[in-house]
């Protein structure tokens, strides 16, 4: 019985070493698998992690990017030459100062006729083109706490709509009208052009846009005085441009005596460094008259468009205006030497005795009279050599 026993008790001691063993061997196979598993997973994910500030930077640095930048890609496929024409108008007052209450205001007549009423004058003048900038000189907001100065100007943000119609592709934001309704309405206005899918540019905000594969950009700035500080930031944004491969740049300058039609020393000076730092265009606006063109090294200088759809007075005693345009051309992503302007005036009322607000194309003898009025305001700053790339200027001379 002894002897029985002792044998069970053999075999359940050999089943338990066994038992034992299994186990080991189970723990051992799992632990080789799990910090198998762990060398795997530093070898393969140390890589990846390494690749996550990167990715950060790019999305933070996109972030800023999108704030600072309205990008709008018109075609895509580079071609080795590109013939871009671009369009330029001065002041838009979508609006009034609403302080002032008049008959046949701005906002009367967007109530009475539509906003389509607006462009009926421009001939579809910014629909023929490759691109069009112009100033907007108002806020698009329903804000109601204006900042502390003598003429605040507002539209309703649907009066971006107007914009969309016109063809206008991207407006300038630096002037001293876009803050009128303090930092609310400067972000309703953002916010109204977004909506129109219409591009900004100004003080720290660029646009880019790609047209027939050629990049080109637009800068806005308030350009009152020829200072170090504007020089810096002038020409640290265009090389910041130039950097990323923008091949065409036009700057917009806010600056200028209000009705002058000369331009004055700061201007001059301001302009010749802008063209001298690689500006391709300078697009000029705030003194409500035209002043005139200037050619300095193979560039052109518009030192103001004038008011174009200007609700911002109910009778200007000077009316006249004009779209500036230039036709670039490209050959291999390079700007050539090659010029073409078209100077196209304009009357920013379809009435004389008022301002309408219709921007309306000028025909016949009053087109002429306004076309003489730019180069007499030019021969005032040199003189009117520009007139050899008009387009009009050299098919009439070719009549001759």
């Amino acid at each position: 019985m002894n002897g029985e026993n002792n044998m069970k008790r053999s075999r359940a001691h050999r089943k338990r070493r066994r038992l034992k063993k299994s186990v080991r061997r189970f723990v051992l196979v799992l632990s080789l698998f799990i910090i198998g598993s762990m060398i795997y997973n530093l070898v393969e994910t140390e890589p990846a992690s390494q690749e996550i500030p990167e990715k950060k930077a790019k999305t933070d640095s996109l972030k800023v990017a999108s704030m600072r930048t309205q990008s709008k890609v018109l075609t895509k496929e580079p071609i080795k030459e590109a013939v871009i024409k671009i369009s330029a108008a001065g002041d838009f007052t979508l609006g009034a100062d609403e302080r002032f209450q008049y008959t046949d205001s701005f906002v009367d007549e967007a109530s009475a006729n539509g906003l389509d009423y607006f462009i009926e004058g421009l001939n579809g003048i910014f629909q023929k083109d490759d691109l069009t900038t112009v100033n907007l000189e108002t806020t698009l907001t329903n804000a109601t706490t204006r900042a502390d100065k003598k003429f605040t100007f507002k539209g309703d943000p649907s009066y971006a709509k107007i914009l969309e119609q016109g063809g206008i592709e991207a407006v300038n934001l630096a002037n001293n009208h876009i803050y009128d309704y303090l930092e609310e309405g400067f972000e309703d206005t953002i916010s109204s052009l977004n909506k129109e899918k219409i591009g900004y540019f100004g003080y720290d905000h660029q646009f880019v846009t790609t047209i027939k594969g050629v990049k080109i950009g637009a800068l806005g700035y308030e350009g009152w005085e020829d200072t170090p500080e504007i020089r810096n930031k002038v020409e640290a944004d265009i090389n910041s441009m130039r950097e990323d491969g923008v091949e065409l740049v036009l700057v917009h300058y806010h600056w200028g005596t209000e009705r002058q039609y000369v331009p004055n020393d700061s201007q001059k000076s301001l302009a010749r460094f802008t063209i001298d730092s690689g500006a391709d265009l300078i697009l000029g606006h705030h003194p409500h008259v035209v002043q005139g063109i200037e050619e300095y090294n193979g560039k052109f200088i518009v030192y103001s468009l004038g008011n174009f759809m200007f609700g911002g007075n109910r009778n200007p005693s000077d009316k006249d205006t004009f779209v500036f345009q230039q036709t670039f051309y490209l050959e291999k992503g390079e700007l050539t030497d090659k010029k073409e302007i078209n100077i196209v005036p304009f009357s920013i009322s379809s009435v004389s005795d008022r301002n309408n607000y219709q921007p309306t194309l000028l025909s016949d003898s009053e087109s002429g009279r306004v076309m003489q009025k730019i180069i007499n305001v030019s021969n005032e700053i040199e003189d009117s050599s520009w007139l050899v790339y008009e387009k009009d200027y050299q098919e009439a001379s070719n009549n001759q």
